[in-house]
């Protein structure tokens, strides 16, 4: 059985760093396109990152560019997103998610085309 388990979030300052992890059970990474999203309260789930399995090339969007930093382990099957200058509008429940047949990227990230989801892991930016 496929399955995405998200790991790492936690509450920080603005300006503080998190990393988090997505580890892949059931399919092999490299087959699949792995994306970060993330939904605020009152808000709809937004794309922030995305990485290839088989060759590690990322996409981010426009806001978290220059901050944050996709990354993946083969050989660990996992997927990691670091977070670095936190601001307070990065405040979220972020979700990993599977993507196959692997697309490439125009417009965005849309959760419409990523087919697995693990259950999420709360980032909290506050002072």
């Amino acid at each position: 059985q496929l399955q995405l388990v998200e790991s790492g979030g936690g509450l920080v300052q603005p300006g503080g760093s998190l990393r988090l992890s997505c580890v892949a059970s059931g399919f092999t990474l490299d087959s699949y396109a792995i994306g970060w999203f993330r939904q605020a309260p009152g808000k709809e789930r937004e794309g922030v990152s995305r990485i290839r399995g088989s060759d590690g090339s990322t996409y981010y969007v426009d806001s978290v560019k220059g901050r944050f930093t996709i990354s993946r382990d083969i050989a660990k099957n996992t997927v990691y997103l670091q977070m670095d200058s936190l601001k307070p509008e990065d405040t979220a429940v972020y979700y990993c998610a599977a993507q196959y047949p692997v697309r490439t990227v125009h417009a965005g990230l849309l959760p419409d085309e990523f087919s697995y989801w693990g259950r999420g892991t709360q980032v909290i930016v506050s002072s």
